[in-house]
């Protein structure tokens, strides 16, 4: 079940579209996880804009349920086939890591550690979407996050 749907199964406010168009928005990964297995755990604002916009998620998420995966405090114990089944059979669009991302990446300042929040935090700036994550951290990067 895709992110709209599960939103408009919980009753959320569905998108309507302006002519400016659907916003599209980036996912962090515990936002990505926590709206497809746990939408309890969004914050109202977090759930209202996942139901009512394109949700984008990068493969650098992939990526860090895949090394974290297994951990006893992993959000996911075995990433792969919930990201088929979430992710692909859904088709939510993933945002592959390019050359124009990593040269985001390297202009960043060093005030975050995790190399997944920075790429991603890199993403949100290239590709000019707002980041919904928990992490009040990463706006010191001045990118928009919703939460």
């Amino acid at each position: 079940m895709s992110i709209r749907e599960r939103s408009a199964k919980l009753g959320l406010p569905q998108t309507r579209l302006s002519n400016r168009g659907v916003v599209r928005v980036l996912a962090d990964t515990h936002a990505l996880v926590w709206a497809l297995s746990d939408p309890d755990l969004l914050s109202g604002p977090a759930r209202q804009v996942l139901g009512e916009s394109e949700v984008v998620v990068s493969i650098a998420s992939l990526w860090e349920l895949l090394l974290k995966g297994g951990k006893k405090d992993a959000l996911l114990q075995d990433p792969l086939p919930w990201w088929e089944k979430y992710v692909v059979q859904s088709r939510i669009p993933t945002l592959a890591i390019r050359t124009s991302h990593v040269v985001a990446l390297g202009r960043l300042p060093e005030s975050h550690k995790d190399p997944f929040d920075r790429i991603l935090v890199a993403q949100a700036i290239v590709e000019r979407m707002p980041l919904v994550t928990k992490d009040d951290r990463l706006q010191r990067y001045g990118i928009a996050t919703i939460w």
